[in-house]
Formats: C-alpha cells, sequence, structure tokens
C-alpha cells in the first residue's frame, strides 16, 4: 500500500510489533505490543501503556508511510506487514508487525487550537506591545499571523527587515517546539515572507524542548513575566 500523507483521518493500530529507526543516530524496540498513531498532519508516533503522552520514537510531519506484506525470512519471523515511515531528511522507522489487534480511523474534523490562559493570552500581549523584548530593533507585524493549521502567536521582523514568527508560551514544552516547526513550514512556503526565522519564548522552557527548538534552527528566549508587568523594578530593589 502507497503513502498515506494526506489522509483526513487518525488512524489507531494496536499491534505486536517491532521499531527500528535509522538516522543522526539507530535505535531498536523489540517486539511488544504497542500502539501506532498515524494522524493527519503526517506524522507517526509509537506508544507503550506508560511514560504519559510521550511516544517511545515517532516521525515528525511531514513523513510518507508505505505498508507491503512481510514476505520470505520476515513470514518465518512471524511477521505479517512491514512499514516504512520516511522523513523529510531521510530518516526512517521500520515498524514490523505480527499481530494486529485493533486497526481504525477516526475523523476529528477541525479543532478550534488550545485556548490560553490568562497569564499565556497575557503574556503574548505585552510581548506584542514590547517586541524588542524578543530583540533589539524588532518591530510587531501582527498578532494571531493566520496559517492553514492556526495563527501563529507574533509576526515580527528585525532590523534588517526579516520575518521572525514567534511562539508564546507559559511552559516550554516538547509540543510549541513542534508547533511552531510546522507553522514554519508553513510560513516559509510564501514567498512574500521569505525565510522566516523562529523564536520560541516562554516563562521557563524545558531542556528537552531547548534542545529541540536548538537543533532546529529555533532560537529561544526566557521571559520574565513580572518584569514586563513592570513588577520588577531594577530601582526598587534593595541588591
Amino acid at each position: 500500500m502507497g503513502s498515506r500523507l494526506g489522509w483526513a483521518t487518525v488512524r489507531l493500530v494496536i499491534a505486536e510489533c517491532q521499531v527500528d529507526y535509522a538516522g543522526r543516530l539507530t535505535a531498536h524496540l523489540p517486539m511488544a505490543k504497542r500502539l501506532i498513531l498515524v494522524k493527519a498532519d503526517g506524522s507517526v508516533s509509537i506508544h507503550a501503556d506508560d511514560r504519559a503522552y510521550k511516544p517511545l520514537n515517532w516521525m515528525s510531519p511531514p513523513c510518507s508511510v508505505t505498508e507491503r506484506p512481510a514476505e520470505g525470512a520476515e513470514t518465518e519471523a512471524g511477521l505479517t506487514e512491514v512499514w516504512e515511515v520516511r522523513g523529510r531528511d531521510g530518516d526512517t522507522l521500520q515498524i514490523s508487525l505480527a499481530a494486529i489487534h485493533h486497526d481504525s480511523s477516526h475523523e476529528l474534523g477541525i479543532d478550534p487550537g488550545l485556548v490560553k490562559d490568562g497569564v499565556e493570552a497575557h503574556l503574548q500581549a505585552l510581548l506584542a506591545e514590547h517586541p524588542e523584548t524578543l530583540g533589539d530593533g524588532w518591530s510587531l507585524v501582527r498578532r494571531e499571523y493566520p496559517t492553514a493549521i492556526g495563527p501563529v502567536d507574533l509576526l515580527c521582523r528585525d532590523p534588517a527587515g526579516a520575518y521572525v514568527a514567534v511562539e508564546v508560551k507559559r511552559r516550554g514544552e516538547i509540543d510549541g517546539v513542534e508547533q511552531l516547526t510546522r507553522y514554519l513550514d508553513l510560513l516559509r512556503r510564501d514567498p512574500l515572507l521569505g525565510d522566516v526565522q523562529g523564536v520560541f519564548a516562554a516563562q521557563q522552557i524545558k531542556p528537552q524542548a531547548r534542545v529541540l527548538a536548538l537543533d532546529r534552527g529555533i532560537a529561544c528566549v526566557t521571559v520574565d513575566y513580572d518584569a514586563l508587568r513592570g513588577m520588577d523594578r531594577s530601582e526598587d530593589r534593595l541588591f
């Protein structure tokens, strides 16, 4: 079966499987019962019944999924199907399936997006008023700049006139970096914007999120919410 990119549905598969990743490093998951999640955005992730939301292994969008029946030695080893997931950088996940316990697809429709809490919404508004907090000489183009998958929090310009997309979080985690990565991929397709850069701004940024952001060329900025609100005035400090 060919590529699954472009699905309008989410596919859930529970199966006995082993997973082999090949890319900048290699990783192997031995045979066990797991949940395989193929999302409409072109991502594939493999989950165990622990670790909360974090997958054991995954491939970020966009990627292609090719399915084929097991053959030869694979069949003798008890496999029924082999999936090859290929990422945009040439990384691959090979998912070798034995018994399939569940396989279903579901249409989720358009998601309204995360409703920001009061602090996060106010932080975004304050950064829009003071874009120089993110970089010297920066100016705001627009808040909630639209893309096909939702609005990016801030679109700014640096002193050289280059566009910068800013995702604002109260607490910066991996999901936020993935979200900004998807926005940047779409924004960079607009010839009027050019090579849009990305900034991940938050009061606190988790180390794993910082590593992922820097690996993708996204700058990280830790924001002092109280200082932006004028509650941390240096002239009022004793030390």
